[in-house]
Parts: C-alpha cells; structure tokens; sequence
C-alpha cells in the first residue's frame, strides 16, 4: 500500500492537507471524497527502501522532510505505540494507526515510510536507521534489542520513559535558571543605558565648572563616556566570544582544551561533572537493561557524552573492557568521573548487578544536581540585587558628591 501527501478543500471551501495510505492514486482520491474532501493535489511519497534512497538525505530534502522532532512528541508516539502492540497490535498495523493521529507532519512522512519499509521486508530497527535525524542510536540499538528478544513493547515502554525523565531534568534546570539569567540581562541592560543615556546628561552640568571633581566623578564620567563611545562593541563582544568559543570547539584539541577547562571550574566544574555523570550512567543502564551488549553501550554512551574528555575516557574503557577489564576501574582513575560514580559502577560490576546500579547512580546524581541547581539560583538572585543596588549606588554618589561640595561652597 501506498503513502499520499494531500492538498484538498473540504465541504466549507477550506484548504486542509495531511496523509493518506491507498492502493493506487484512483484509490486515494475515492477515499479522500469519502471523507468529503476534495483533492487539489495529490502527490505519492515513495519509500527509501523501494527508490534505494540513501540513509543520509540530501542537505534540502533532509532540512525539508525531516526536520528535527521534539522529544515530547516522540516520547507520545513511542508509548501509544508500546500500548498498541500490548494490545495484540501487529507491528505494521501499529504503526499505520498511527499516521492519521500524529499532529506533525514530519512524524507522519517518517512514520508512513517506516511502515513500508517494514511491509518490504525490513526489522523495525533498520527502517528506523533510515532516519538518524529524527531516532538517535539510542532508541534505535534499544528497539534492535527488543525485537530480538521478543519483548519489543517493554522496551519501547522503557523508551518513552526515558526520554520523559530526562526531558523532565533538563526542562527543571532551564526553569531554575531562567530567573536568574532574565534578571541579569535586565541589570545588565539598564546599566548600560544608565551610563550611555542618563549620566551622560547629568555630567555635562559639572564640565564647564572650574570647581576639581571628586574621583568617583571622574571615573563615572570615564566609564560613561568608554559607554557611549564603544556600545557597539559592548553589544557585539557576546556575540563574537560565542562564535569564537564554538569554532574552537569545533577542533579536536580545542574541544578538550575547552571540555577540560569547564569540567576544572571551582564552583561549576563538580557541577557539570554530576550533570554528565547521571546522563552517562542512565543511558548506559537504559542500554544495558535492555540487552543491548556492554561495548555497543559503550560506543553509544560515548556519542551522546557531550564532553570530549569524557569521550576519550569511553574510548578507553571500551578498549579496557574489551580485553576483560573493568569499567570501573577506568572510571575511577579519571579525575573527570566523579570518583562516587565509579565506586557504584565497581560495585554494580563485583556483585553482577551493574544495571541496577547505573539506574541508581543516576537517580543519585539527577537529584543531587536539581538540589544544586536549586540551591545556586536561590543565591544568586540576592547578589545580582545586591550588586545592582551597590553600582547604581555608587552612579547616584558620583552624581552627588560634586553637588554636596558645590553647596558648600555657596555657603
């Protein structure tokens, strides 16, 4: 069966568009007036496992086709999936099912071609291979283990899990720190035009005076005038340190340079260590439980690490377990895992129970880290007030003090 892409007006003279499965186009075209739709177009999407399309797309027709899905979105369609195949859903019919409810349409276009590439011949996880843009190696390797073991629902039902509790954890953080972040770019604006709008014209009062400012003043009236003269560059300096940051990070050896240096911060550094830590050891566990094997979790983990030190280390635990070492053991001579991590990852490995122990490292260490998070923001609200009252405390002294001098001057 065949997948459409419809244009068509519907009985108000409205233009709708969606997709449809059918037989040949006579028969999309009897379907769509069934549902008193009339088609102004009406185009065969053509599955990649029948033109031999390739698994990378083209820059345009990947950019066009398969942008980007949402984790929210994917986690609903990987649970209503779960559910239909406990269900006693044929996996085909599943996935047909859910064309017609799935609102992007993306996911329908993916969706439609995953189901014919199925109906060809093709495992679930290979036609999800298909389309690395939208199914990470995670869900692809975890749903190639499932169908191997016969249990693919339970693991698509974990999936859905997953991708929800780390979604949950990183929506927490951005929520956390959107405060804060707002609240200093606010401060950050208005002293800006404090010293580029505002001093500026309150200063121009002592110029003509003969009278020796204070040396508050006198620094006020510099900084204000560095302001206005070089805005342009205090705007765009952001800007340029972002570009610069991420060409360098684009390097080999810049990205480590950069990856250790965060992960070597006073304050931020232990941080970012247990934000890394908890992703590695959930995916890892995710992977694991679901009997995905111990180097292709590795070589997985390593990708979505996020940190090239934390990358090498993989690379070098892949190599040590390969040989019969232990995970462990590599982790805890790096000073980049936190050394409590490690000491649950070995006894997980001693007492035969690594995944549980993986899960429960993690749990551990997204608590400790939304704790953190929490604790930090609840600080730095209070200094960022603070440090606004103390500058435009000293803007308004500045101001004053020559005025005080010149009242006593008259009297």
């Amino acid at each position: 069966m065949a997948v459409f892409e419809y244009k068509a007006l519907n009985t108000k003279g409205r233009n709708v568009s969606g997709i449809i499965d059918a037989e040949s186009t006579a028969a999309a075209k009897t379907k769509l007036r069934q549902k008193d739709l009339f088609p102004t177009s009406l185009i065969k999407i053509e599955s990649p496992a029948r033109t031999g399309e390739k698994k990378s797309p083209g820059f345009f027709t990947g950019f066009r086709l398969f942008a980007k899905v949402s984790s929210s979105e994917l986690s609903m369609i990987t649970r209503q999936l779960s559910t239909l195949l406990s269900a006693g859903f044929p996996l085909v019919k599943a996935v047909a099912t859910l064309v017609p409810q799935t609102k992007s349409v993306t996911m329908k276009r993916v969706l439609s071609r995953v189901k014919d590439a199925i109906e060809e011949g093709s495992s679930f996880a290979t036609a999800l291979g298909l389309y690395p843009n939208v199914f990470s190696p995670i869900f692809i390797n975890m749903v190639n283990a499932g169908e191997s073991s016969g249990t693919l629902e339970i693991v698509l039902e974990r999936l859905a899990d997953f991708t929800e509790n780390r979604e949950d954890s990183k929506k927490k953080i951005q929520a956390s720190l959107a405060y804060p972040v707002l609240m200093a770019a606010i401060g950050f604006g208005v002293l800006i035009v404090l010293l580029t709008y505002v001093v500026p014209g309150i200063v121009n009062i002592f110029s003509d005076m003969n009278h020796q400012l204070p040396m508050p003043t006198i620094i006020l009236i510099s900084v204000s005038t560095f302001f206005k003269t070089f805005w342009w560059a205090i705007v765009l300096a952001p800007f340029a340190f972002f570009m610069l940051f991420f060409l360098v990070r684009k390097t080999r050896k810049g990205a480590r340079f950069i990856d250790n240096l965060l992960i070597s911060m006073p304050v931020t550094g232990g941080l970012l260590k247990k934000i890394i830590a908890a992703r590695f050891t959930r995916t890892l566990g995710s992977l694991l439980e679901n009997g995905v094997p111990m180097l292709t979790a590795l070589n997985i983990t390593k990708s979505i690490a996020g940190n090239r030190v934390l990358y090498d280390l993989i690379l070098k635990a892949c190599d040590t377990v390969e040989q019969g070492g232990e995970l462990g053991d590599v982790l805890a001579r790096s000073s980049a895992f936190p050394s409590l991590a490690s000491q649950m990852i070995k006894i997980g490995e001693t007492s035969g129970e690594i995944e549980k122990m993986l899960e429960k490292t993690a749990d551990l260490f997204e608590k400790d880290v939304q704790t953190t998070v929490t604790a930090a923001t609840s600080l730095i609200e209070p200094i960022i007030i603070l440090v606004m009252g103390i500058v435009v405390g000293a803007i308004i002294l500045a101001i004053c003090l020559p005025i005080f001098e010149i009242n006593q001057l008259i009297q």
